[in-house]
């Protein structure tokens, strides 16, 4: 509804005298919600809200009738590291925030500065999960911070964790990680790799305990080693991604002329892979397979080369090739894992700087131009 109104009244929320602002109402398709004017002039006027952004707001404040204390915590705020377009997702999440003491918010943000966190990282985790700064202080963060120290053994790896993924703060530990960590524990996962995994996949931990069970059951299924490192990684992968998303990845590969016998291979190769949409699957498969120079084959071989992006990585290499294929600098292609691997410095200081004049610098793509060659 207010989505509606912003788009076709934007011209009305240019000043703060504009008629909207005046006549006190807020238009919309269906009905007309009173507005708190004085709350739409603080966070327009001093805080650089969009006018659209401030009327969402003040349409859910209409009784509010303390400016100043608006104004007092958006301050507070921006002394701490927060940006304007922080603030306004803050406030637009829940307007409600805008009546909150310095103080309930000021003791919140001291339990992550308390934990190592700076202030511009704690800006960004709540910006991130606005949940978070309407969580209870006793109730919900320090529990939730208490376990992870107890599991983590400090603040600096609670800080890392958090960095990390901010979830942890607004999901129940003890229904969701505690399950999860156990599950995996008594498949014989020794806690130190656990934990490893818990930095790398943190949003694996948080799923359903009974969904962490059957993933566990998958990977089992596909073949992997309760021993082996990859075991946990195909475990998230059943975890952390939606059946659909799993079978339309399927399809796409089969489309693509994958057998099942080369998808089974490439998950156990590299279970990570499957994470990725079906979209950069098929694209990677096109580019690499356009080329001629390499078949499903050399895909199977390296299934990692289907999570390396595209512009910075394997447009840029494979255009390298071609052009010193075509000037008979090159008798044949390396193998597509080879070149994919290397390290940008690696791949230049093997097929670049060495073939830099007789290339031309119009043929060499742009992110190795930007190395000053």
């Amino acid at each position: 509804m207010f989505a509606i109104a912003r788009n076709n009244l934007s011209s009305l929320f240019l000043s703060p005298n504009s008629f909207i602002c005046k006549s006190n109402v807020y238009f919309s398709t269906s009905r007309v919600k009173r507005l708190s004017p004085e709350i739409y002039d603080v966070l327009v006027d001093k805080h650089g809200f969009s006018p659209g952004s401030a009327s969402l707001v003040a349409s859910h404040l209409p009784k509010f009738r303390n400016p100043k204390r608006a104004d007092s915590i958006l301050s507070f705020l921006k002394e701490n590291s927060f940006t304007s377009a922080q603030l306004e997702k803050l406030v637009v999440y829940k307007p409600r925030i805008l009546g909150f003491t310095i103080e309930v918010i000021r003791l919140k943000l001291k339990v992550f500065q308390d934990v190592g966190l700076s202030s511009e990282e704690i800006a960004k985790m709540v910006s991130i999960n606005q949940s978070i700064i309407h969580s209870s202080r006793s109730n919900k963060i320090i529990p939730s911070l208490s376990l992870l120290k107890g599991l983590l053994g400090s603040n600096d790896e609670v800080a890392r964790l958090l960095r990390k993924s901010s979830w942890f703060l607004t999901h129940d530990l003890e229904k969701a990680l505690m399950p999860n960590l156990e599950t995996l524990r008594s498949c014989g996962i020794p806690m130190v790799r656990i934990l490893h995994f818990l930095y790398v996949q943190p949003r694996c931990f948080l799923v359903k305990p009974d969904l962490m069970r059957k993933s566990v059951d998958r990977a089992v299924e596909m073949g992997f080693s309760l021993t082996s490192v990859k075991f946990i990684y195909a475990a998230s992968v059943f975890a952390c991604s939606s059946q659909g998303i799993w079978e339309v990845n399927l399809q796409a590969l089969r489309d693509s002329g994958f057998s099942d016998n080369d998808i089974s291979t490439m998950f156990r190769k590299a279970p990570t892979v499957f994470s990725l949409s079906a979209k950069k699957i098929k694209n990677v498969i096109e580019l690499v397979l356009a080329t001629g120079k390499y078949d499903i084959s050399g895909i199977v071989a390296c299934p990692l080369s289907l999570g390396y992006s595209i512009e910075k990585r394997i447009e840029p290499r494979l255009q390298i090739l071609g052009v010193l294929e075509s000037r008979d600098l090159i008798k044949r292609w390396p193998a597509l894992g080879t070149i994919l691997r290397y390290s940008d410095g690696k791949f230049v200081d093997r097929f670049v700087r060495p073939y830099y004049n007789e290339i031309g610098k119009e043929y060499i793509p742009k992110i190795y131009i930007e190395m000053k060659l």
